[in-house]
């Protein structure tokens, strides 16, 4: 049996000689192979023709992490802090999210994904914690090995299923967060101090976002289970 394909959407940049480039951290390539995918990059500049053929193509989409979602696409209070806008990452994450939302198709949402999947479906962001929310923990912390808070997950959720516990020990390296919940999203999981960490798409074959790094712990047998669960769910 083939594995499943898995895209990973990917961030604009330039390389060390200042030219354009496409590219993705090793780790969530990593973390999909260790989940039993087989991943395979989204440029985030291919015509809409081309990435609706390459869409009809996956498995499975996870949306990773990276730079801050433009202002454009929804109500948030602007802020210093915002940065690495990417008009293009956003239109190509936006597109994929909807799409894998009325399909059907199953989409893991990491850190800033999680954040694309709350603003497409109509939701808000705090465009920067530190000053927004009220809270004594650093979640934009550098160390991405490093525990940072606890995670209470609800008993009733799917996540709590796909993990197998209710209290996790992970990593933080945002400075943005969910806000207005999108109709139709369920929130599953917080910080300590009620900032958004977990939250499920009812209803949908595997629609999960998480606001932590888990392709930086997948050594946690709790954090490669939401990789192999993600893989699983495409073959079905």
């Amino acid at each position: 049996m083939n594995k499943p394909l898995i895209g990973i959407t990917t961030f604009n940049g330039r390389n060390d000689y200042g030219r354009p480039m496409s590219g993705v951290q090793h780790t969530y390539i990593r973390a999909v192979t260790l989940g039993g995918g087989l991943p395979i990059m989204i440029p985030a500049i291919l015509p809409e023709e081309d990435l609706n053929d390459l869409y009809s193509r996956l498995d499975g989409v996870l949306f990773s992490g990276g730079g801050d979602v433009s202002l454009k696409y929804f109500s948030g209070v602007d802020h210093p802090a915002i940065s690495d806008v990417d008009e293009r990452r956003d239109v190509t994450e936006l597109s994929l999210l909807k799409q894998s939302v009325n399909d059907g198709k199953p989409f893991l949402a990491i850190c800033r994904g999680v954040q694309v999947m709350n603003v497409a479906l109509g939701g808000t962001l705090h465009t920067h914690i530190p000053d927004q929310v009220n809270t004594t923990i650093q979640h934009d912390n550098d160390e991405f090995t490093q525990i940072i808070h606890p995670v209470n997950i609800e008993e009733d959720s799917r996540s709590a299923e796909i993990f197998g516990e209710t209290l996790l020990q992970v990593n933080s390296l945002h400075h943005q967060g969910l806000k207005d919940i999108a109709s139709g999203l369920k929130v599953v999981g917080h910080a300590p101090d009620g900032v958004i960490e977990a939250v499920e798409l009812p209803g949908h074959p595997y629609a999960v976002g998480v606001q932590w790094h888990p392709e930086w712990l997948t050594d946690q047998p709790v954090m490669l289970r939401l990789f192999q669960s993600f893989v699983d769910a495409t073959k079905k």
